[in-house]
């Protein structure tokens, strides 16, 4: 079930709500949790039933192992405690690495050493990257702390919340599972409504007007699979994708912290215009930055993070980044890219550390530039595809459209709309508001009314040409 389809917004979403807040105004805050629980798994089994057994087997497995880790439940040994964080952490890498690298291993082996093993071509479950984070977050917490262990509807909740169970924002265990023990929070709260229908809009807009449009150049540019583009119709592919990724996965996150303000969660933020960054560092301060924070706080700091010598630092990060390329995806268009962030944010700590400077302006130009001939990498279903695009963006011996591109897309270069959409959304990307901003700044009630209608109208008329998200494919 998607966000942006009528079914939700007019049946799931409402319907959900009422039965929420319905029981917990009779006080059966059990049952009250326990049909967030049944919605948010018949949400996620909508799209493939075979996915179900799966989370449920891992909220079970991983809540079993917490259940051992924490010492007011079972007082175990700190042997028989480091032995379950290993058993845990394996479960949760292997579980994720069946699903999601089985075929690229086997692709790989049968490369290297010429054999022939049949790919097993296992359907990828629905947002497993992100709930597997979620839980080894979880259990690694157990472990260190001393805290108590959660109750069991409340960790079903934090694991499968259905506004952020397919693509995040990536929650942490201490911002979430207090929130479904508070009382406050079992009441519906008008502000919360408002503000969270208000951001749900304005994501809505993000996706299906802005992202789904401007889509159409990325999508024929990289299925064209051509040998040579012009240099025009590279950086038209590679911006149109470039926009179409942020507005596709910052719309979705904002409709997920939306949808969570409704039933008075308070969801992390997962933006901050990352395409205002004026290096590498800070790009990653902005964009996706739950998922940044889990690699700082689980794989960066263990490993010593910028404590140890200077070679061990930078290696540190090189790691991080590595995976987090693998994490996006089982190939190794995506190992280079998040290799080639490495080595930005490896650069930029020697940049700063030697005492250079460049003036903002020059930062962010370069930073984008940069970022934007990455996210290339990021799209294209191999090397060479990208190869070809990359090469193209720098061939100045034509800066016209070709034959081959006329023929091919003659449907789309003409549509003066997604043109001025693409042009809108790189202003608007590179200078305009945040949902953050508008959030903080416009306060006034008959202002976020007049948005939140006109946001909605103009996202339900679009609703007709319902599109996945991104991001529903790492």
């Amino acid at each position: 079930m998607l966000f942006n389809s009528f079914v939700f917004i007019f049946a799931f979403l409402p319907l959900t709500l009422l039965l929420y807040f319905g029981l917990n105004r009779v006080g059966w805050h059990n049952w009250a949790k326990g049909v967030l629980v049944v919605a948010s798994l018949y949400f996620y089994a909508f799209f493939n039933v075979s996915y179900l057994p799966i989370i449920v087997a891992s909220v079970l497995v991983n809540y079993i192992i917490g259940t051992i880790l924490s010492k007011d439940k079972y007082n175990a040994s700190r042997h028989v405690r480091k032995i379950s964080l290993t058993i845990g952490v394996l479960f949760n890498v292997g579980l994720l690495g069946y699903f999601k690298y089985s075929d690229f291993f086997i692709e790989n082996v049968n490369a290297l050493f010429g054999t022939s093993f049949l790919l097993t071509n296992i359907l990828l479950p629905l947002g497993i990257s992100f709930f597997t984070f979620q839980q080894l977050a979880f259990i690694v917490d157990c472990y260190k702390s001393n805290g108590s262990l959660p109750k069991f509807l409340d960790y079903c909740n934090f694991v499968t919340f259905f506004p952020q169970l397919i693509a995040g924002p990536i929650v942490l265990p201490e911002e979430m599972l207090p929130q479904f023990e508070a009382e406050a929070n079992r009441h519906p709260q008008f502000k919360n409504l408002f503000d969270g229908l208000f951001i749900f809009s304005l994501g809505l807009v993000k996706k299906v007007l802005i992202a789904d449009s401007i889509a159409v150049f990325a999508n024929a540019g990289f299925s064209l699979n051509l040998e040579h583009y012009t240099m025009a119709e590279a950086w038209l592919i590679s911006l149109s994708y470039t926009f179409q990724l942020y507005f596709d996965f910052s719309g979705y996150c904002d409709m997920a912290i939306g949808i969570g303000r409704m039933f008075n969660i308070n969801l992390p933020l997962n933006f901050n215009a990352p395409y205002r960054a004026s290096n590498f560092q800070d790009f990653w301060r902005r964009w996706h930055i739950t998922l940044n924070r889990f690699l700082t706080q689980y794989v960066y700091i263990p490993l010593g993070g910028s404590r140890r010598r200077e070679a061990r630092v930078l290696f540190n990060i090189f790691l991080v980044f590595f995976i987090s390329g693998f994490w996006h995806g089982a190939g190794w268009t995506f190992i280079i890219w998040g290799i080639c962030h490495g080595f930005g944010v490896m650069i930029r700590r020697t940049w700063n550390r030697r005492g250079y400077s460049m003036p903002s302006w020059l930062g962010m130009f370069i930073t984008f530039f940069f970022i934007n001939i990455l996210w290339v990498l990021f799209r294209a279903d191999n090397i060479h595809i990208a190869r070809v695009i990359i090469q193209s963006m720098f061939d100045n011996h034509e800066l016209y459209l070709t034959t081959a591109y006329t023929s091919h897309l003659p449907s789309i270069i003409p549509n003066t709309a997604n043109m001025i959409i693409l042009v809108v959304a790189m202003l608007f990307g590179l200078f305009g508001p945040t949902t953050y901003q508008l959030m903080t700044e416009y306060r006034y009630t008959t202002v976020k009314q007049i948005a939140i209608v006109v946001s909605f109208v103009v996202g339900t008329l679009f609703i007709s040409r319902v599109v996945t998200f991104l991001y529903f494919n790492f």
